[in-house]
């Protein structure tokens, strides 16, 4: 029988890029809910909880998804997976945390394993790119991570706010941020922050059902 999974994110083509992703293990998974902005009403066997600009530390809403009885397992997806302070800072009651650079296929075994209760080692598999999804801006060029941290400067985060939420270094931060400006073509926070409006770069609200979903996003 596969697995009822929901996922949980702030992005509506974040969500919908996970859906695609896993739309070839429908046999193995099967996605009832993508959730925008809001929390998960259908009972299902794994909560994703994927961190794309919005911090693992969102202790709040991630113990909400730890203590809904409709749910049997949190899983967090993140680049941070290996990151020592992410166990320290981790909500009692998540099940695991599953990296961004694993292929859909280990994905899905992963998240079989974690829903079977079997130990699984949540490597890092390096410093490579994401290697599924979607994300804001893709069209434009901008790599996930370039987009993670302007989605979070249209937020009107600061680079200390996104060093904290991400756990890149400030230098990191930096980078990114130069690459994403040059290839959005502006040179000011401010003229960032307007591009990112306008671009989709803002937290969605919507909830999809599983039925609701398109035949090649099920």
């Amino acid at each position: 029988m596969a697995i009822r999974l929901a996922i949980v994110n702030d992005y509506e083509v974040v969500v919908h890029g996970l859906v695609s992703m896993l739309r070839s293990y429908s046999d193995r998974i099967e996605v009832v809910e993508a959730d925008v902005n809001a929390h998960p009403v259908s009972a299902v066997d794994i909560a994703l909880f994927d961190t794309f600009a919005q911090s693992f530390r969102d202790r709040e809403r991630i113990a909400r998804l730890v203590r809904d009885p409709r749910i049997g397992k949190v899983v967090v997806y993140t680049w941070s997976a290996d990151d020592p302070t992410v166990s320290q800072g981790r909500v009692p009651g998540i099940s695991a945390y599953v990296s961004k650079r694993l292929a859909a296929a280990e994905l899905v075994d992963a998240l079989e394993k974690i829903h079977a209760g079997e130990p699984v080692r949540l490597h890092d598999p390096g410093r490579g790119p994401l290697v599924g999804g979607d994300w804001p801006g893709r069209e434009e060029g901008l790599t996930a991570r370039e987009s993670e941290v302007l989605s979070l400067i249209t937020q009107g985060y600061s680079n200390n706010d996104i060093v904290d939420t991400t756990l890149l270094s400030i230098n990191s931060i930096k980078s990114y941020i130069r690459s994403a400006y040059r290839k959005i073509g502006v040179t000011s926070r401010s003229r960032a922050i307007l591009w990112g409006i306008d671009h989709g770069f803002q937290p969605d609200r919507a909830r999809l059902s599983g039925d609701q979903l398109s035949p090649d996003e099920r």
